[in-house]
């Protein structure tokens, strides 16, 4: 089996990797169960990437139900070992409006109920992984000199805050959260970042923003053919730069 350069998790909007070629389906169950579906894998611009989508390939899974552990074990058994998590996200501050994308640096947790730890089951070794910094530097520098490379536009940094969902959150909420130190708001960002750390897997987010956070931008109301639009349009450089970060 050839190497897999890397893998990435697609969210909300993202059910496929454009420019994928040479796709082979791997099914793969995992000790935490099913993951949220097939991993596909195939030849990105000469590298072999891996590719799931974290809510299906129909989105029929919602954030707070997403098998966060079966799906990184999954590509870990395939034979991944960096992950780029693609979240479909709300902006809150100025710099981080609709069709921008963003590598944020740090993260806040809201989420409730749901399994956060591979240390879960009895029997298993307790894990205190450090996680000051919840996306792995090096990887963190790798995409942004990969977005150098191939002309992509991207903001350095940010914080994003993941919420329960699935419903969209109040204009209350997003005011606490930018009071916190948020940016971003996304409903997928944990636990999968600290599971990744658990396992020994390399992961950073690209953060898709899709619109504005309730109260922040002008105050329509957010409709999910705006999100998908917004998405599509951000997205377009994705290829590229997904397959410069490959080859790093």
């Amino acid at each position: 089996m050839s190497h897999i350069a890397l893998g990435v998790i697609g969210g909300t909007g993202v059910y496929k990797l454009a420019q994928l070629a040479d796709v082979e389906t791997r099914e793969v169950d995992t000790r935490y169960g099913k993951p949220s579906g097939p991993v596909r894998i195939g030849h990105l611009l000469g590298q072999r990437v891996a590719f799931l989508a974290r809510h299906g390939e129909g989105h029929s899974v919602p954030p707070h139900q997403v098998n966060y552990r079966a799906n990184l074990a999954a590509l870990q058994a395939v034979g991944v070992q960096r992950v780029l998590a693609l979240n479909t996200v709300g902006g809150i501050t100025e710099r981080f409006g609709p069709r921008v994308l963003a590598c944020p640096d740090q993260i806040i947790d809201y989420t409730w109920g749901r399994i956060s730890t591979i240390c879960e089951e009895p029997g298993t070794d307790v894990l205190h992984v450090d996680f000051g910094d919840p996306y792995t530097p090096l990887l963190r520098h790798k995409i942004l000199a990969a977005a150098r490379v191939t002309g992509v536009k991207l903001v350095d940094g940010g914080c994003y805050g993941a919420t329960q969902g699935p419903r969209l959150e109040t204009k209350a909420e997003i005011a606490r959260m930018r009071r916190d130190g948020c940016d971003l708001v996304g409903m997928t960002g944990m636990p999968e970042a600290a599971l990744a750390r658990e396992l020994g897997l390399d992961y950073a987010c690209l953060a898709i923003i899709a619109n504005w956070a309730a109260g922040c931008g002008t105050g329509e109301e957010i409709t999910m053919a705006e999100v998908l639009a917004n998405v599509d349009a951000a997205s377009s450089g994705l290829p590229e730069l997904i397959g410069e970060l490959a080859r790093g």
